[in-house]
């Protein structure tokens, strides 16, 4: 072993493995872009440019290369909820909240996906997660109805509505950039109380946890 990979830093993580994990992540994105998420370990492993026994130490399951993968994102969406709940202006709140996710799935196309996986019902904590995330958006919907901003008939699950049609269209154009931003645009202006001159029809039975994303290269 060269005597620089025994060089640990300040955590006390060696610099050559976190130089590993940090190969690993890139090279899970960017598989998960092209394969989904599903995707063997060992194909990760391979762009990494790691060993498979490499890839397990760092992440034992794929539950947890996809969370560290998309950590960032993850934390992104978190904290824009946050802030859509804390903001004085309900609709600009939700406005906000709704551009920040479709942008994620602009920007990492791996991310839908992932998304949709990042709280499994395998444990109470993924669960008490997912519940609490639904809970808080329901209760920015109420808020931003409640001020006059978001048509009365707007449903919770019409987010995973627009996430399903954003999804699509960034799977189609991944480069188009303003043709994102114009759906986006004018889903956000179809909400609006001043729009609503007719009545929408149900609900959707859909949540977050059943859209239909791809997850592996066979269903693309």
């Amino acid at each position: 072993m060269a005597e620089s990979s025994r060089i640990t830093a300040r955590d006390g993580v060696r610099v050559d493995a976190r130089r590993n994990r940090e190969r690993i992540l890139v090279a899970a994105r960017a598989v998960f872009a092209e394969h989904g998420i599903d995707t063997p370990m060992a194909t990760v492993a391979r762009r990494a440019g790691v060993g498979v026994a490499t890839l397990y130490r760092h992440f034992p399951t794929r539950d947890a290369l996809v969370r560290g993968a998309f950590a960032q994102q993850m934390e992104t969406c978190a904290r824009a909820l946050t802030e859509a709940l804390a903001a004085p202006d309900p609709w600009q709140g939700f406005q906000q909240l709704v551009e920040t996710v479709c942008a994620l799935q602009r920007e990492e196309r791996g991310f839908p996906a992932a998304f949709v996986a990042a709280f499994p019902e395998s444990t109470s904590e993924h669960a008490q997660s997912r519940q609490r995330a639904e809970r808080d958006f329901a209760t920015l919907v109420r808020r931003a109805q409640a001020s006059g901003a978001l048509r009365a008939d707007f449903h919770p699950s019409d987010l995973a509505v627009v996430l399903l049609a954003h999804c699509g269209l960034v799977t189609a154009l991944p480069d188009d950039g303003a043709a994102s931003r114009r759906l986006v645009a004018y889903l956000l202006q179809s909400f609006r109380t001043d729009t609503a001159n007719k009545p929408l029809p149900p609900p959707t039975a859909l949540t977050l946890r059943s859209l239909p994303i791809a997850t592996d290269s066979s269903q693309r």
